[in-house]
């Protein structure tokens, strides 16, 4: 069984230790559990780890978060995986630092990563998991907040919660969508 877990981000060394790209943080640390490495191909970085009897294609789109839907779309064809085994990991300003809430559909929340990828398929019924980047921005200052860097305090606690969001991607498919938000969320 295969599922395609996409890592939203901003490909290149500025952004890469930005709130915005918590998804390739989670699926650097899959990789690097599985001592597995990205490779640069069409669209994205990808690596394939496997556990229990799964292959989980981590994909991290290379066409900058705005773009993202390209990414997702071309993988999900390469590699022949069902929409119900897409799952898309991404930061969120409307939850508390370090939360993680899985959910199966939804709406893009404002999120630009999102919004393309659901105007590229054409549906917003595909899992997500959204990791909690908290909210203490000026009126207006959404963009900057999530393109900045993480400050000290959150950089201490930032470890485990990335673990968690490893684990509940293992769990989704390992365990399927309803176990594993009946397990993690709210944790």
């Amino acid at each position: 069984m295969k599922f395609l877990i996409v890592g939203l981000g901003n490909p290149g060394s500025k952004y890469e230790n930005t709130r915005h790209n918590i998804g390739f943080k989670v699926l650097d640390a899959l990789a690097e559990l599985s001592n597995t490495t990205f490779k640069e191909e069409r669209y994205a970085k990808v690596a394939v780890v496997k556990h229990k009897g799964r292959s989980f294609h981590l994909v991290k789109p290379t066409t900058f978060m705005n773009l993202s839907g390209k990414a997702v779309n071309y993988w999900l064809q390469q590699n022949k995986i069902d929409y119900n085994n897409l799952l898309v990991i991404t930061d969120d300003i409307a939850l508390p630092f370090g939360a993680l809430r899985l959910r199966g559909k939804g709406s893009d929340g404002g999120h630009n990563g999102l919004k393309d990828i659901q105007t590229v398929l054409g549906r917003s019924d595909y899992a997500r998991l959204k990791f909690g980047v908290g909210n203490d921005f000026a009126r207006g200052r959404q963009a900057d907040y999530v393109l900045s860097d993480w400050n000290s305090e959150e950089e201490e606690t930032l470890k485990p919660r990335i673990e968690q969001a490893g684990k509940i991607v293992l769990a989704f498919g390992t365990l399927g969508l309803v176990r594993a938000m009946s397990d993690f969320n709210g944790k």
